[in-house]
């Protein structure tokens, strides 16, 4: 999974997580509705995706 990432997206996952655990620090309700609203955000992208490189005949 993380070679299909590259180094960028490697990185951007890195800076997400690191963004969630400082809100954590702060609130953990809070810290929790982000983390939730991201991997609502990861899904809806992933289904797009699927949809246009479907479109497109590359799936």
């Amino acid at each position: 999974m993380f070679r299909k990432l590259g180094p960028v997206g490697i990185g951007g996952s890195v800076l997400v997580l690191v963004g969630v655990v400082l809100v954590a620090l702060e609130s953990l309700q809070i810290a929790v509705g982000i983390a939730l609203v991201l991997l609502g955000l990861a899904v809806v992208v992933r289904a797009v995706v699927s949809s246009v490189l479907g479109a497109w005949g590359m799936m």
